[in-house]
């Protein structure tokens, strides 16, 4: 693994916007950044990414089985208990999932520790998918990069291949936050990916959706909502003065509500707990809960619900040392042994393997200057070179 500086193509914000990839610099800072790209040899993204993250996955269905008979576990998780049944009817009726992003730190020296796991409402899907195989083809055909270069990057087609095996009937909605462009080219894109596997669309804002007398969501436009692509965490929509009526509503929302387990923070100290001493996993706790001895003085705090870096704190030799502002942190907290990100011409990079219906399916490499990684945080390409 290593990180190659290249020229960027003279065109490539003209190309960005004919395939509406529209946040690749938003506030004129640059998100997408092309001027490096990382560079991977097939043996490190087969055996220590991707092999890894499908036995992860398996470990985190064994996770969600054990919280589901363990009533403490799903206390410590601060999930409401009004909605502990729906989300058990849930993992019992085998609701299918759809895609989640496992962060890693990776410097291609050592296994790969697992950082989080974004397993509910993860972005930089198109520019992951679309965007950096674009880049891929372009390099290639100006004779940059080598014919047979690769990139761990079947996201797309896989993508297809889940909405065609959903059997969905009726038409899927597609929701989110708009006045988020990145959000809105997420559901945009994946409602792009649902038509080309022969699925009617539609797409609404969040605060479009409204309800019946009867107790069942319609969109817009007063019509019957079955399925749901929601870009809105579940913590935060248990908070909502309607989710009360989802149990009993028609609707199938995609991610499930059993992903409400994986996407908290709380899942770490679970897998510890589960197999300590795994290599790609770091001693973690629950911040009333830790073993100082196995933690160490080096660690990193986040809140159980945090997005985006917000409100993480790193510690060493027990005492503060970086730390990113945020909202979160009222609702606990756990504690995670400190895997420093490799550092690349002052660039620490967070490598994201995309899981689709729980298929390891490909790399997205985001960067920064700082240990912590933001929103602000920025997307940079990678090839498989022989």
């Amino acid at each position: 693994m290593r990180r190659v500086q290249i020229a960027e193509r003279p065109n490539w914000r003209a190309v960005a916007e004919e395939l509406a990839f529209r946040y690749h610099t938003p506030g004129g800072e640059p998100y997408w950044r092309e001027d490096a790209y990382y560079a991977f040899t097939l043996a490190e993204i087969e055996d220590d990414l991707e092999t890894p993250s499908a036995e992860l996955e398996e470990m985190c269905f064994a996770v969600v089985d054990r919280a589901l008979r363990d009533g403490e576990i799903m206390d410590r998780l601060r999930i409401p208990r009004e909605f502990w049944d729906y989300i058990a009817g849930s993992w019992r009726g085998q609701a299918k999932n759809l895609y989640g992003r496992m962060d890693f730190s990776y410097s291609g020296d050592g296994p790969a520790k697992l950082l989080e796991y974004n397993a509910d409402t993860p972005t930089a899907l198109y520019e992951a998918a679309v965007f950096q195989w674009r880049w891929l083809e372009d390099l290639q055909a100006d004779g940059r990069l080598p014919a047979d270069a690769d990139q761990f990057n079947s996201i797309h087609e896989t993508l297809i291949e889940a909405f065609e095996g959903y059997g969905i009937e009726g038409p899927l909605h597609l929701a989110c936050e708009t006045a988020s462009d990145e959000d809105l080219g997420t559901i945009e894109y994946l409602g792009d990916c649902a038509e080309q596997a022969g699925l009617e669309t539609w797409l609404l804002p969040m605060d479009a959706i409204g309800l019946t007398e009867d107790g069942q969501f319609v969109d817009g436009e007063d019509r019957p909502m079955t399925t749901l692509f929601k870009l809105y965490p579940w913590e935060w929509l248990f908070q909502d003065d309607f989710a009360k009526y989802l149990p009993n509503a028609n609707l199938r929302p995609i991610e499930p509500p059993w992903k409400a387990i994986l996407s908290n923070k709380g899942l770490m100290p679970l897998l510890w707990e589960m197999a300590p001493g795994h290599p790609n996993l770091l001693p973690a706790f629950f911040a009333d809960a830790v073993d100082g001895d196995a933690l160490g003085p080096d660690f990193v705090r986040k809140p159980l619900f945090s997005r985006e870096g917000a409100n993480i704190e790193i510690f060493e030799g027990g005492r503060a040392a970086e730390s990113a502002a945020g909202p979160y942190g009222a609702e606990g907290a756990v504690v995670q042994a400190l895997a420093s990100l490799p550092k690349f011409d002052g660039m620490h990079p967070v490598m994201g393997v995309w899981l689709v219906a729980s298929r390891p399916c490909g790399l997205g490499v985001r960067e920064d200057a700082t240990r912590i990684t933001t929103d602000d945080s920025r997307f940079t390409p990678h090839a498989i070179l022989a």
